[in-house]
């Protein structure tokens, strides 16, 4: 199969499109200004059930939804785009998006770093272990997840976009850095780059014999949006060749797959892709957002944990939505998504139970919600870190107010009257200093 892409402007040449109402259509154009909408021939052909549109979880998952925006931004963008006034469109539309969290947990304040006297747009460096490289040319994808975090990466807006083209100043960066152990390939997708330029980069990486890195991960939606990647495309043995490289150096390949509802994980062009990435010596983690209207139901994880390990791959993460984007559209309370998880968690074997959940990527770290006990008869919602701007944050439990409405940290109040959260107090003094300026 070929690479063919469908957006905005060639929507109405999809396939089996014409099986939605003009109404529907009207809803994804409207929807598809504030939002990025990309898919594919593959996606359109192998993983959407047609006869289940639009209320596939599929088709959710890929074509823009009315209901992602608030009624009157909805509103107020389809008077604009009925008018056909692209400037009142293009005005509107940029003060919605600023609206909508961007850029979540710091990314573009907190977690750029600052090197050798400037700030490094390429890179992030939140977490003392691991460094995330956005290479400029991996800052798109396949397809576009309507629930996307990095939406801002895909509009077209400069002033939000984060990538970089130096691989020389990232590996300046590691080799001043010893903590870093871990690298991440990240985006947008690293494989929609070329096989030759990742090669350049990952070759450039093994020949600067950086010692203190020991694992390189690729963050990729890949298998899902187009597995003929490591099949049939021109360059899928160079790219096999490169995974092989990386193992053979002595560095551990961790490809770090998102999946979001079994079905993805049905078609033989998936299986035959996991087989080729793992007979490289790299191995498979997989991990997903809990999303309303896609896979808010615990037999859906079951099934989809069950089948990532007869596959070969490790179940990962249980993420909770971002607060930023369709948030209310695909948000699950917390409560609800421990109760899903825990659901889930009962119905697999030990192998599956590798998976951690659900876990908010908040501003101060990754937030485990470990579920709801109960002191002197009240409910309080248990949590800890297992990642955090301040590595003496990891695994340190604490406990907020009970609330079955909150979807997110800021949400949440701490139990036992306190008036803060232990992280509180020392967060604004760490949050400048971390991995700053070594020269």
């Amino acid at each position: 199969m070929k690479f063919k892409a469908y957006t905005l402007r060639n929507l109405r040449e999809i396939p089996y499109i014409n099986r939605l109402s003009e109404e529907e259509i009207f809803q994804i154009e409207v929807t598809s200004q504030v939002f990025p909408f990309k898919t594919n021939n593959y996606v359109v052909e192998k993983l959407i059930d047609w006869e289940n549109a639009p209320d596939d979880p599929l088709f959710i998952l890929n074509f823009p939804q009315k209901d992602m925006l608030r009624p009157e931004h909805y509103n107020l963008v389809a008077s604009a785009y009925r008018e056909g006034n692209p400037e009142r469109l293009r005005d509107i539309v940029k003060e919605i998006r600023y609206t909508l969290n961007p850029h979540p947990a710091g990314q573009l304040e907190l977690n750029l770093p600052t090197f050798r006297g400037k700030k490094l747009k390429g890179i992030q460096h939140k977490y003392r272990e691991t460094v995330l490289f956005f290479a400029k040319r991996a800052q798109t994808c396949h397809a576009y997840c309507t629930f996307c975090f990095r939406w801002p990466q895909f509009i077209g807006d400069t002033e939000l976009k984060i990538g970089s083209n130096d691989i020389s100043e990232l590996i300046d960066y590691l080799g001043e850095h010893p903590e870093v152990t871990d690298l991440l390939f990240t985006g947008g997708d690293p494989m929609t780059m070329k096989a030759s330029l990742f090669a350049e980069y990952i070759d450039a990486i093994i020949s600067a014999d950086l010692h203190n890195i020991r694992n390189i991960r690729i963050g990729s939606r890949v298998l899902t949006y187009w597995p003929y990647r490591f099949i049939t495309d021109d360059d899928a043995d160079i790219l096999l060749e490169t995974f092989e490289r990386i193992v053979n150096s002595g560095m551990h390949l961790a490809f770090m797959a998102h999946f979001n509802h079994p079905r993805e994980l049905e078609t033989e062009e998936v299986e035959q892709a996991i087989k080729r990435i793992r007979e490289t010596g790299a191995e498979i983690r997989t991990q997903s957002p809990i999303l309303r209207n896609i896979n808010d139901d615990p037999d859906i994880w079951a099934e989809m944990w069950e089948r990532q390990v007869q596959l070969g791959c490790i179940p990962y993460y249980m993420f909770m939505v971002r607060d930023t984007g369709a948030q209310q559209y695909f948000g699950v309370p917390i409560v609800e998504a421990y109760n899903i998880f825990r659901d889930a968690f009962r119905q697999v074997s030990g192998l599956a139970r590798t998976v951690r959940g659900p876990v908010m990527s908040t501003t101060p770290g990754k937030i485990h919600i470990l579920g709801v006990s109960y002191v002197r008869g009240e409910p309080v919602i248990n949590l800890t870190m297992l990642q955090g701007r301040d590595p003496d944050w990891v695994m340190r439990p604490f406990y907020a107010e009970y609330d079955e409405d909150a979807y997110w940290l800021d949400e949440l109040v701490p139990a036992f009257g306190k008036e803060s959260f232990f992280f509180e107090d020392s967060f604004g003094e760490l949050e400048y200093s971390l991995f700053g300026d070594l020269n």
